[in-house]
């Protein structure tokens, strides 16, 4: 294994108990990253300068969760922002490529609702923090994509993009852990735990230590060549494992399982003989580690976590609703699409609608519905235009081993989390990375000799 990438981990979990005890020094935090990245990117060739503002990308979207939970950030969206300006920095450092054009047409599309809502957003609150709360998401998306759209990528600098993501997601587990040490003392019923959370959103949490389970799954699978690396990663794997599962946030940790079983089929199906029976092997010790999370999680959870996953309240009743009202929610956005089909009820108002017509000031946490119902037309081709141009690049571009993994976290992430986090973002833009060999082809001329 990496000496440095130990030394990385080891970092990031004393990271993790700092962030604990110092939370008002997140800011300082924040700063040193954007120095980092920056020095960095100005040491390196320019024509590495793109992958460096690529990794920064990656650490910013994982480091944006522990910053929230700590309450250690400049503003709630800087996240997102520096995704843009690093990916800003990452187009002029590589340039353009034509074809992103199609990512400019989408946020095109996304404009005249907003002018629609400087008209119409009437409930005292400040509009322009209205509407760049609901499009910083798409737009960090849309820039994002720009960025990376065809961006040359090997093996390692995929395993370094990796890790990169996964660090900060290390001292997230760490904190959780220094937080809440012992959760069978604060779970008494199936909702949802803000305390296992570390004080803080359980989705957006569930999610990003989702991602972590993914990326050291891969680790495990396809990286990590001696016993001792695997070793490494099945431990912080079960780690992550648990603290995502006591959330009791159920979406991020599907969506995990979904990520993983993709992965999993497409290398089992490109793998040679050797190699699949390796891959069954690593399999096998990867559901015993599952299990044994899982058993340790109901035990610690004193058995609410199995209510929670078979739909049940705490006194054991199977609920009528497995959306947990969210299916009311969309219908009332689809409504709003039907009575307002064109140009939508504008950025930031179907919240504001639901709450007028049935007092219920809540939000979906769908990008789907929202985007549709307050863009109208405009943003069901805008949605369109998300969902199948990755696939149409696809088609050019096959060796993307986790092309389905990042398109099926973006789909699945985006129904349950909306884009709260910067994470559905950047992973979505992941999809448009070119893989290279890291070793050219020599073709050698064939020496004929003469008679």
């Amino acid at each position: 294994m990496n000496v440095n990438h130990l030394k990385m981990l080891g970092l990031h979990a004393l990271i993790g108990v700092f962030m604990f005890f110092f939370k008002s020094l997140g800011d300082l935090y924040l700063l040193l990253i954007i120095c980092f990245f920056f020095r960095k990117a100005y040491l390196v060739a320019p024509n590495k300068r793109a992958i460096i503002f690529l990794y920064a990308c990656a650490y910013i979207t994982s480091v944006e969760v522990l910053l929230r939970m700590t309450g250690g950030v400049l503003f709630y969206e800087a996240s997102k922002y520096l995704v843009i300006v690093f990916s800003v920095c990452g187009i002029f450092s590589k340039g353009f490529y034509s074809r992103s054009i199609i990512y400019i047409f989408y946020l095109l599309l996304l404009v005249p609702s907003i002018y629609l809502s400087l008209y119409m957003i009437d409930y005292g609150l400040n509009v322009r923090k209205a509407i760049a709360f609901n499009l910083s998401g798409p737009y960090c998306l849309g820039i994002a994509a720009i960025f990376v759209y065809g961006l040359k990528i090997t093996k390692d600098e995929l395993l370094k993009l990796l890790n990169y993501l996964l660090y900060p997601l290390i001292s997230i587990v760490v904190y959780l852990f220094v937080f809440n040490p012992n959760v069978s003392e604060i779970i008494t019923g199936t909702g949802s735990n803000y305390t296992a959370s570390g004080g803080f959103g359980p989705n957006q949490v569930a999610t990003v230590l989702g991602l972590a389970m993914f990326i050291l799954t891969t680790r495990y699978f396809y990286f990590s060549k001696i016993v001792f690396s695997k070793g490494i990663d099945l431990v912080l794997l079960g780690l992550v494992t648990f603290r995502a599962i006591v959330t009791f946030s159920r979406g991020g940790v599907l969506t995990a399982l979904i990520m993983i079983l993709a992965f999993l089929f497409f290398y089992f199906l490109i793998a040679k003989a050797k190699k699949r029976r390796r891959i069954g092997l690593s399999f096998i010790g990867l559901i015993i580690l599952g299990a044994a999370t899982w058993i340790i999680s109901s035990s610690q959870t004193n058995g609410f976590i199995d209510k929670r996953y078979a739909n049940q309240n705490a006194t054991g009743v199977v609920k009528d609703d497995i959306t947990t009202g969210r299916g009311s929610l969309l219908e009332f956005e689809f409504n709003q699409f039907l009575e307002n089909p064109f140009f939508g009820v504008g950025v930031g108002r179907v919240k504001q609608l639901r709450f007028e017509e049935t007092g219920l000031h809540v939000a979906t946490h769908n990008e789907i519905s929202r985007i549709i119902s307050e863009h109208g037309l405009l943003g069901v081709l805008a949605f369109l235009i998300l969902l199948i141009t990755p696939l149409l690049f696809h088609l050019r571009n096959r060796q993307n081993l986790f092309f389905f993994s990042f398109y099926l976290f973006w789909l699945s992430t985006v129904n349950h989390s909306s884009m709260r986090i910067a994470a559905p973002a950047f992973i979505y833009a992941l999809t448009l990375l070119h893989f290279v060999n890291e070793k050219p082809v020599i073709h050698r001329k064939q020496v004929i000799e003469q008679e």
